[in-house]
């Protein structure tokens, strides 16, 4: 998106305007797709189609319509965030006194609130901008979504756009400018992860092809991913992502993001495992070191818990996300560093 574009857009968003259409556009993550040309790393954007029946049926259309007023903002993202912001309950009020569905605080919703449904529901506005009616504010919030991610993209931070969106809502954009990122703020940060792996829950991934075992296509996900940086506390189901404390400047994968998105991917969207690798290694079947095959999950002891992690490709061999500094890369087993460690392999599909 460059200056101009946006401007106009900014524009449309400040008079209120709805831009109605399909719920469409893949969400691109433009500093991904750089990494992938540079690596020959193909990216998967964001999860953008929707899965109407995890959602409330009253609230559907006006989901699919807020979905559709800008790339940057998808269907799945707005239903996460009303999930982790009121539970979908509408007349929700915080101890912040922030309100509705969407929970804006009086003054927020002062500059972006905009009438778009009526109380009972309809779709027509009804004269009156009113945060507990759904259809305003789910219209409202994609609304200011919209602004923050032009906002975003102004600073020129680079990362995952998503991930700052998020931020610049939790924190505001003033404090994402400040900390060039996510800012160093517990809240935020988890309010990131958990609207970005509830976003899976909402996708329309269609279940993955039935050619080829479950494990070849655990392998395929990951070696599609070659090259890219290593980076603690990055990434996700939804691909590569910018981490925290020392990969806070990476976009990336940790070892437990990078199995976590290949099992995802793997199985269509149906299989979402835990975050870190001490809970990866108790998921899933346990198998046998002998009776190891590709796709096949491993974890290592490195130090005083299972605290690395990857999948095993055949041939002795496994594709991981080493370390700082490193990128995803394939290792052989028999490397002292790893062959002398306890090892957990399981087994997903």
């Amino acid at each position: 998106m460059n200056g101009h574009p946006g401007r106009v857009r900014s524009a449309a968003l400040a008079t209120g305007s709805v831009v109605l259409g399909l719920v469409g556009s893949l969400v691109g993550l433009s500093v991904l797709g750089a990494v992938g040309r540079e690596q020959g790393v193909e990216p998967v954007g964001l999860v953008t189609g929707l899965k109407p029946g995890r959602i409330p049926p009253e609230h559907v259309h006006w989901i699919e319509r807020a979905g559709s007023l800008c790339p940057e903002v998808s269907a799945p993202l707005l239903a996460a965030q009303i999930e982790a912001e009121s539970g979908w309950d509408p007349t929700a009020v915080s101890h912040a006194q922030a309100e509705g569905l969407s929970q804006f605080i009086p003054s927020t919703w002062a500059t972006w609130g905009v009438d778009a449904a009526g109380k009972d529901g309809s779709p027509e506005p009804d004269g009156v901008a009113d945060p507990f009616t759904p259809g305003d504010a789910i219209m409202s919030q994609a609304r200011y979504d919209c602004w923050l991610a032009d906002r975003v993209s102004e600073m020129n931070i680079g990362g995952d756009p998503t991930r700052l969106i998020l931020a610049a809502y939790n924190a505001g954009p003033g404090a994402v400018e400040r900390a060039n990122g996510i800012p160093p703020i517990p809240e935020t940060q988890s309010y990131v992860i958990k609207i970005i792996t509830s976003m899976t829950r909402y996708t329309g991934t269609e279940p993955a092809a039935a050619d080829g075992s479950f494990g070849a296509r655990v392998v395929d996900n990951a070696r599609k991913w070659l090259g890219t940086p290593y980076s603690w506390g990055g990434g996700g189901p939804e691909g590569p992502g910018r981490g925290f404390a020392q990969g806070a400047n990476t976009v990336g994968f940790d070892c437990s993001s990078l199995v976590q998105n290949a099992v995802y991917h793997a199985a269509g969207g149906s299989v979402l495992l835990p975050r870190v690798s001490q809970l990866q290694v108790k998921s899933g079947e346990a198998v046998s070191r002998d009776a190891m095959r590709p796709g096949d999950v491993i974890g290592f002891q490195l130090g005083g818990s299972y605290d690395h992690i990857g999948i095993y490709i055949g041939g002795g061999q496994f594709i991981h996300a080493p370390k700082t500094g490193d990128v995803v890369k394939i290792s052989d087993l028999a490397e002292p560093y790893y062959a002398g460690k306890p090892q957990k392999v399981r087994r997903f599909g």
